[in-house]
């Protein structure tokens, strides 16, 4: 006879009583996990969680010109676009030029990301993955947009690159950070804003609620990356922008500090990293 697995119980999202002034900072909402009749009803749960803005980020600008349509009846929602590092033999001139013209078309677009390097995975090479990042790094300078920088299994190769082209002191987001206090510290001296995702919620994971001591206040931000990464006790299903509730809380209890504050100080870091406002419905005084 087999004993029964234990499963932790499912809690709204909801329930946790947030006010209507946090952000998602970062989600992949036009991804095939999730499919157009069902991104209102994620949206509207977010919302009821008290998300008011999320960043939905385009791995290409074809994902951006089929993908926005998602989000015309969504003001809450703003736009990152950037080739991924895995994905960095598609980024062709053509591919920049289409990058540069969605982005004059388009006041929604808000930051050139997710760039960076990712040595994880072995499809796309070091030396393909390299000059993407660092066209995009001055493609966002250029276009005077702060940069969202993905790095695994690359820290110190993209730490490199980016003291080299002149980013310490830029606007820029590292996310998904999953790293080291002393990372962390590297991270917040070199001037930037933190984005921490749902693992930090995982028992294993001390290291990483150890390293938010030393993130200051005013450059600590909270994200899904949905559909991947999603935080407990929902880890194992498909994650979505309303779990952000949970990270906080979990970033909260590590930083004793109270959840609703948190939720709205990182919220309104988001907002002012990527210049963005709160929808009007959605004031915390409307709620």
């Amino acid at each position: 006879m087999s004993k029964k697995k234990h499963c932790e119980p499912r809690i709204d999202p909801a329930s946790l009583d947030m006010p209507l002034t946090g952000t998602d900072s970062h989600a992949h909402l036009d991804l095939r996990h999730f499919s157009d009749d069902e991104v209102d009803s994620v949206l509207a749960r977010a919302e009821a969680a008290g998300v008011a803005t999320i960043g939905n980020v385009f791995l290409s600008a074809a994902a951006w010109e089929t993908g926005r349509e998602r989000f015309r009846n969504h003001p809450g929602v703003f736009f990152i676009l950037g080739v991924h590092p895995t994905d960095a033999t598609d980024y062709t001139p053509g591919e920049r030029e289409a990058m540069i013209c969605a982005f004059a078309a388009d006041e929604r677009l808000r930051a050139v990301g997710e760039i960076g390097l990712d040595f994880y995975w072995k499809d796309c090479p070091p030396d393909v993955q390299i000059p993407a990042f660092i066209d995009q790094l001055r493609l966002a300078r250029d276009l005077n947009k702060p940069v969202v920088i993905h790095s695994r299994d690359a820290h110190e190769q993209t730490l490199a690159i980016l003291r080299d082209e002149g980013f310490h002191g830029y606007p820029l987001l590292w996310h998904c950070f999953g790293g080291t206090r002393d990372q962390a510290q590297y991270l917040v001296d070199a001037g930037w804003h933190i984005s921490v995702p749902g693992p930090v919620t995982y028992p294993a994971n001390a290291a990483l609620r150890d390293a938010l001591s030393v993130i200051p206040p005013d450059r600590l931000l909270a994200e899904t990356d949905c559909p991947y990464l999603t935080p407990m006790p929902y880890r194992g299903k498909r994650n979505e922008p309303a779990y952000t509730v949970f990270t906080v809380h979990a970033m909260a209890e590590a930083l004793g500090l109270p959840a609703a504050d948190l939720w709205t100080r990182c919220g309104e870091n988001a907002r002012r990293f990527f210049g963005v406002a709160l929808p009007r419905k959605q004031y915390p005084s409307d709620r």
